[in-house]
Parts: C-alpha cells; structure tokens; sequence
C-alpha cells in the first residue's frame, strides 16, 4: 500500500457562514493541494469535508496519516464515538442527533477503505502543513463571503 500523509484544516466566518476548506496529500516527493468551499455552512463541516475529499481523492486503498487541528474529527474517530452515532441511527449518548451525519456517513465509509491512522496538530501553532492548510481554507471562505455580497 502507498504511504499517504494528509493534511486538512476547515475555516469559517460566522459559525455558521461561508467556509472553506484546505488539504494537502503529499506522497513520496509529490505534493497536491485541493481546496473548495461552501456559501453557509459550519466550521465543523468543513473540517470533516476536508478530510473526505483527501480520502476521496486517493485512487486506490493507501496507509494515510491524517493531521488535523480537529479534536471534533479524532475524538469522534478514534475514541468511537461516530461509530456509535451511526450505530444509534445518528443519536448520541445524551439522546441529541448528531450533527453532520450526512458527512460522518462518508467518512466512515472511506475509513473502511483506507488503513488510516490519525494525528492531532495544535492550529495556527506553526505547523507548516496545518499553516498551508488554514491559508486554503481561509481564501475559499473569503471568496464565497464575496458571493454573497
């Protein structure tokens, strides 16, 4: 399998608001930057959008390290609690609907696809990678902010 590192980082102004989001896949010496965005949407959203369409964007199963600033992303990875939401059809421990199921429901299913471990980067902390990845996403949430004026 082909050892893929991917960066991702979701930006957006309001909460909700125009967001965008930022990834980088970087394999052996070759590097891709993907961006996109949306006119209203959530932080939380784009962090999750982030992620799926680095997945997405991978044409074959790969060993991906993923490096994200989203406690929302791991913890609800690794500490299983999306799996649960799913398995709950989308409730939670304290009986409230989980946000973003359409997305969760993505994820997983590219996580069963990819041997994928996760690592959490602390945000504007001058990790270049994360650095990059909230420059991409802040330009994609100010060019949908200017469609909406």
């Amino acid at each position: 399998m082909k050892k893929i590192e991917l960066y991702s980082d979701g930006a957006c102004s309001g909460n909700p608001g125009p967001g965008g989001y930022g990834v980088i896949l970087k394999y052996k010496d070759i590097t891709k930057e993907l961006s996109g965005g949306a006119p209203e949407t959530t932080n939380n959203r784009m962090e999750l959008t982030a992620v799926i369409t680095g997945l997405k964007a991978l044409k074959e199963p790969c060993e991906v390290d993923i490096y994200s600033d989203s406690k929302y992303i791991i913890d609800a990875v690794t500490k299983g609690w999306a799996v649960s939401w799913q398995a709950n059809n989308w409730i939670k421990s304290d009986k409230k609907k989980a946000l973003n199921s359409d997305l969760w429901e993505q994820l997983l299913a590219l996580l069963q696809i990819h041997n994928v471990r996760f690592h959490w980067v602390k945000g504007h902390a001058g990790h270049v990678e994360n650095e990059r990845c909230d420059e991409l996403a802040v330009e994609q949430s100010k060019l949908f902010a200017n469609k909406l004026l």
